[in-house]
């Protein structure tokens, strides 16, 4: 369950600073109150260039492993090995998710 923000806080800046904010925001992804919010908690952020193709890919192959996986639960197909081509998957997104911890 994602906590609803109602608390709002106003700041005072030049608009040189404003400016510089917006772009390390967009830099980073992010609207300008994720990476205030990130900044001032003293969190770490971290970019990981060209992970949008391969999360793309990896759901990609998800949705293809899920269909193989329901037509062999019908009958309709067998699926040699699928224990290693799962495991393999498996392996896989966790090495991805590793890539975003923050130690």
């Amino acid at each position: 369950m994602q906590k609803k923000k109602t608390a709002i806080v106003t700041a005072r800046m030049t608009p040189e600073v404003k400016q510089r904010l917006q772009e390390r925001a967009l830099d980073a992804n992010m609207t300008l109150t994720q990476y205030l919010i990130i900044c001032g908690l003293g969190q770490e952020i971290i970019q990981v260039k060209g992970l949008d193709a391969v999360l793309s890919e990896l759901k990609a192959q998800g949705r293809n492993l899920n269909q193989l996986t329901t037509l062999a639960n019908m009958g309709r197909l067998t699926v040699l090995r699928s224990d290693e081509l799962i495991d393999g998957y498996a392996a896989l997104c966790e090495r991805v998710s590793r890539l975003t911890e923050v130690n």
